[in-house]
Parts: C-alpha cells; sequence; structure tokens
C-alpha cells in the first residue's frame, strides 16, 4: 500500500507540516494515533468539515489510529482566527448537545466500533483544572510576542480581542499535551487556519516532554480563485439533512464552477486519482457529466445511496428530462388557499425560498423567479389553482434552485 503521506499530497489536501520527509517516514513504517479537533459551535458538521474528516478517513485505512476531539471546553471560549468579533457566548448545554449531534455524523465517515478511533471531549481534563494551575506549567511556555504575531490574533487588534480569546492557543495547545499523554498521539490535524495554534500544541508537547510529534494542516474548500465553498444564498451548506436536505446538498456539488470539479473530487470522493483527473479534463458540455458523479458520490457518502439517488433523480427531471420530481423539496400548501389566489411573494415567503418579502421583490425585479416555465414581472402575480399541473406547481429561484409547491 502507499504511504498515507503521498495519498494525501497526491490528492492535494496537504498545506503545511513540521518536518514532512521525517513524518512520511512515521507513517510508512508504524502505525500513529493522530487527532483532529472541532469546535460544537452548531448543531451540525458542514461541507468545509469534509475535509479534514477525510484526511481522517484516508489516515484510518492506511491503518492510523484517529483521536476525534470535541471542544466541549475550548468552544466555551472561543477561537478568534478569521473572526472580526468575538463569537457568541454557548452555554454548556447547548455545546453538549451539539457535540453530542457531532458525534452521530463522524459515525457515517469513521468506524467508531473498530476499536481503533476515540471520540474524546477535552471538558474532560479542563473542568476541574484550576486556573492557577493552568498558567503556572502552560502559560509560562507561550511568548506574548510570538502570539500576537499569529495572524489569528494580528487581525484581531484593531478591532479589539478579549484575554478570554487570548487563552485560546493556550487551551488548544494542551490538548495535544495530554493526549500525548493519554494516547501517545504523535500527529494533530487540522485546517489551514489553525496553523499557529497546532504550532503551539506542537512546541508545547517537544518542551514539556521532549517527544518527537508532528503537525500537519490540511487546505479548507475553496474555489479556484480562493472563495471559500460551501455557502449558497440560503446560508450554510450542513450535513444535517433537516438544514440542508440531501436534494439541496447534491445541487450545491452540482452546481460547482467548472474549474473546481478535479479538486473537489479529489479531496471529498475515494475514486483513484486517474479516474479524478480524466473526470477534471472533461471539457463544455462533457464537464457536466463529471459534476454529477461528484454530486452523486458525496451525497452518497454523507447521506447514503438511498438518499443519493432521489436526489439524483430529482436533479434529472429538471436537467436532462428524465428522472422523477418525486424527491424535490417541497412544500404543501391547502388546496382551498389557492381557490381564491395566493400572491407569489407569500408562496415565495412560505416555501423558504426568500427570508422577506422585500428580497421577494428584488429577486422579481431581477427576473429570478419562474413559475413552471414562466418568469414572473410582475409583484403582484396570483398563483391560483390554474397555475398547477396535477397537484404541482415547480418554483424557480435564479438559474439552478428548484422548489415544488404541492395542494393537498
Amino acid at each position: 500500500m502507499s504511504n498515507v503521506f503521498d495519498i494525501l499530497q497526491e490528492r492535494g489536501f496537504i498545506e503545511q507540516s513540521t518536518y514532512p520527509e521525517e513524518l512520511r517516514e512515521l507513517l510508512g513504517k508504524e502505525s500513529v494515533t493522530f487527532y483532529t479537533g472541532f469546535d460544537a459551535t452548531a448543531s451540525s458538521l458542514t461541507l468545509g468539515h469534509l475535509i479534514p474528516i477525510m484526511a481522517m478517513k484516508h489516515m484510518q485505512m492506511a491503518g492510523h489510529k484517529p483521536i476525534v476531539l470535541l471542544g466541549g471546553a475550548t468552544t466555551m471560549v472561543g477561537d478568534p482566527s478569521g473572526k472580526t468579533e468575538m463569537r457568541r457566548m454557548m452555554t454548556q448545554e447547548e455545546i453538549q448537545a451539539n457535540a453530542d449531534a457531532f458525534k452521530a455524523q463522524f459515525s457515517r465517515f469513521l468506524d467508531l466500533d473498530s476499536g481503533d478511533v476515540q471520540v474524546v471531549n477535552n471538558l474532560e481534563w479542563f473542568r476541574d483544572m484550576s486556573f492557577l494551575e493552568f498558567v503556572r506549567n502552560i502559560g509560562r511556555h507561550f511568548s506574548v510576542n510570538r502570539m500576537l504575531a499569529a495572524e489569528c490574533y494580528k487581525s484581531r487588534l484593531d478591532t479589539g480581542l478579549t484575554f478570554l480569546e487570548f487563552s485560546y492557543m493556550l487551551m488548544q495547545s494542551y490538548d495535544f499535551l495530554e493526549l500525548y499523554r493519554r494516547y501517545n498521539c504523535r500527529l494533530q490535524m487540522g485546517g489551514n487556519d489553525q496553523w499557529s495554534n497546532i504550532l503551539g500544541g506542537y512546541e508545547l508537547v517537544r518542551r514539556e516532554e521532549g517527544a518527537s510529534v508532528y503537525a500537519l494542516t490540511v487546505k479548507l474548500l475553496t474555489t479556484s480563485t480562493g472563495k471559500k465553498m460551501g455557502k449558497t444564498e440560503a446560508g450554510t451548506v450542513w450535513l444535517d439533512p433537516e438544514r440542508t436536505s440531501p436534494y439541496d446538498f447534491y445541487q450545491y456539488l452540482r452546481n460547482v464552477d467548472d474549474q473546481d470539479v478535479e479538486n473537489c473530487l479529489a479531496l471529498l470522493t475515494f475514486l483513484p486519482m486517474d479516474e479524478v483527473r480524466r473526470l477534471g479534463s472533461l471539457k463544455d458540455a462533457e464537464i457536466n457529466k463529471a459534476k454529477e458523479i461528484l454530486a452523486y458520490e458525496v451525497t452518497k457518502l454523507v447521506h447514503g445511496e438511498e438518499e443519493a439517488n432521489k436526489a439524483q433523480a430529482a436533479a434529472r427531471a429538471l436537467f436532462g428530462g428524465a428522472g422523477s420530481s418525486e424527491h424535490m423539496p417541497s412544500t404543501a400548501f391547502p388546496e382551498s388557499r389557492f381557490a381564491e389566489g395566493v400572491d407569489i411573494l407569500t408562496v415565495l415567503t412560505e416555501a423558504g425560498l426568500v427570508s422577506s418579502r422585500s428580497e421577494g421583490r428584488r429577486l422579481i425585479q431581477q427576473g429570478g423567479v419562474h413559475l413552471a416555465d414562466e418568469r414572473v414581472e410582475d409583484m403582484e402575480r396570483v398563483v391560483t389553482l390554474a397555475d398547477f399541473t396535477d397537484g404541482e406547481l415547480i418554483l424557480r429561484k435564479g438559474k439552478k434552485t428548484y422548489h415544488k409547491i404541492v395542494i393537498q
């Protein structure tokens, strides 16, 4: 089997690493325990989280032992990386509920029953630790001057940085030390925006234990122009089907830009790289076949084969004239409401396609609303039973967002 370092490198995961040749040699000769941390800031993981999760899966498949670290304690502090202001303070109950949801989602990707995967919450060691003990034993290893030079802090100096947030790097660094002591964890992996925090842990373990440990960051999910992916007009693309339906999830990936297809296939699927490169090289109309494969493979990974098949069938009904719209996102209205008609702005709002009537007006003014094949140009347009075919009406927002209105 190929060295997993080479696999991650070929597929485009690796951004930065300490002593890459040394780390590659270690990964090639023995099973290494490693970890990636996830702060429980929401009730679901996002599409962007798939990058570190896929890297962890490649590592597990190569015989290495993952630790999923849930940030029960660090979420209470809040990572300032990439933020222009302090994160919202969350209750311990909120954080625990989110962490439980994360653990359930991780079970889709990592074999939690294999005995090789640990799921740990850093609240375990921070809960009863005194402030004096922490700053005396850990704080002495950190230079304030060096910390202020880190991008996660430097970018906040003009707008304000609280002491609470300033302590985040020390806490994340201590996680690595604790996991080394408990599980002989020798590698921390994470998104490239975490490089400063990850280096803090790497240096702390080396100073405290004199141990040979390593740090590695993986790329963030971005377009070829550097723009962050995983956001739509409706908001974040979540892995929870209650927050982003499998159909919408599929459609997001089906509609990525042509130049991003190969990168997404390499990072978000397990397709062999020869096939990834072949699909990524397709041009013009042919590239749509690659996009469909991308959308199907990732939806299957996240939501299962049955939901991927449903999403694909619904998409083909709209984009190829084949398949069925049965599994398209839909909103049901009582038939009686359309007897006298419902204005288009109400339909858009209640279907969740716009957040307000004013947004609906702007969308109509821009020509972005269609009822079946008819572009809506009149903001006073009333939808009646005559607009429905077999009790259904397809509503389109923009070029790519479809929603089915059903009467019952």
